[in-house]
Parts: C-alpha cells; structure tokens; sequence
C-alpha cells in the first residue's frame, strides 16, 4: 500500500513510517495541513491517516475539502479528541475510521487493510460491509457471518441506505426521503423497518444516535 500520514507530532509520525516500512508499505509522512490537500489529490494514495490537531488548521476541515472536491480515498482518522460528538463529526465529514489517541499498532494495522478492502470491494464488486454484515449490491443479497439474511424489498432498500453511509449518521428525514418515499404520514413506519431489521441482522447492527436518527458502524 501507498500511504499518505498527516500527523504533527513527531513521535508517532517516525514510529508509524518505521512500522509501515517493515511492513512493506510506501509512506509518505506530512505535517502540515496546507502540504497535504495537493499533495493527496495529485498523487494516488491506497489510504490516508489524518490527525485531527494540526499546526495550521483543523485535519477535519481538511478532510472536508477533499470529499467536496470529491477525493474518496479511504480516511483513517487518528484523533486523541475521544468524545462521541467529535467521531460523528469526523464520520460525517467523510472518514472511513476513527481510531483514538493512544492505540495499539496492530489495531491500526487491522483497521487500515479493512478500510482498504471495503473501498476496493465498493468499487469493484459493489460489496458493502460492516463487521461480518455483507450486503451485495449486484445480487441483491445480505449475509450475516456467510448465512444468508432474507429480507423484505423495504428492508433492504434501508439496510442498504444505511450500509452505502457506514458509520455516518442518517437523520429520520434522510432515511424516509431515501428508502421510504410512500410512507409520508405514518410516523411509525421507520420504526417498524428499523425493528425488523434489528431482528433480522442482530440488535447491535444499527445503532440509534437519540434525537437525530440511526447509523451502522463499521465494526457492527
């Protein structure tokens, strides 16, 4: 893999170019915000991992810039900003991962070739998945750790809106706009998708966030 790190502080960024070098991986080791959003959309990067804390700016807004200038290479943030509203941000923003200050290497490791893997399996096989939740788009079938998961046409069409935005939040509105366009009127409806759906992929899979609506999360 070709990885592209923004990370100031100096410690980290040698220890992981050192791991990632013995790991076989090209690493390209940048520090400051202003240096990375050219650098990342003239070259092709297998992943990038951002820090959020940088000496010139903020690595989300960054991050932000570049999904709007529609660079979708996977994005690992690394991020000792440890509060569930900062995580929503940074996924709302358009990372693929967020991994909390302090970590252990291999979860970075694991966590990097996953990211990796999801993108290459989104654009080449239309798979979307979430922990042992598989969801092929081209056959149009979901299974949950290689066993099959039969599901209503509704069902699906949410399941998949949810899964296409793994580990973004989906506002109530959003997710009725998108998966349930006939349903105007009847507020349960949603809820009553939601149930099944639960029942059917396990209770942890889809993930309520109070007051704003529901989410899958990458390890679900």
């Amino acid at each position: 893999m070709k990885i592209l790190m923004i990370e100031d502080d100096l410690a980290i960024g040698q220890a992981l170019l050192s791991v990632f070098q013995d790991e076989g991986h090209t690493a390209v080791w940048l520090r400051l915000a202003a240096d990375a959003g050219a650098r990342v959309q003239a070259e092709h990067f297998d992943a990038v991992i951002l820090d959020l804390g940088l000496p010139d700016g903020d690595g989300g807004d960054l991050l932000g810039r570049l999904r709007e200038a529609d660079v979708r290479v996977p994005v690992l943030i690394i991020s000792a900003r440890d509060s569930l509203q900062e995580r929503i941000r940074g996924f709302n923003l358009g990372a693929d991962d967020y991994l909390i200050k302090p970590f252990e290497i291999p979860e970075l490791l694991v966590r990097l070739r996953a990211i990796v893997r999801r993108s290459l399996g989104a654009q080449d096989e239309q798979l979307w998945t979430a922990g042992d939740l598989v969801l092929d788009e081209g056959r149009m079938t979901v299974t949950r750790a290689g066993t099959p998961v039969p599901l209503s046409k509704t069902e699906y069409t949410l399941l998949l809106t949810l899964m296409k935005q793994v580990n973004r939040v989906l506002t109530r509105a959003e997710l009725e706009r998108r998966a349930l366009p006939h349903s105007e009127g009847q507020t349960q409806t949603l809820d009553v998708h939601i149930f099944n759906l639960r029942r059917k992929i396990g209770d942890c899979a889809i993930r309520t966030v109070r007051g704003v609506g529901y989410m899958v999360q990458s390890d679900a």
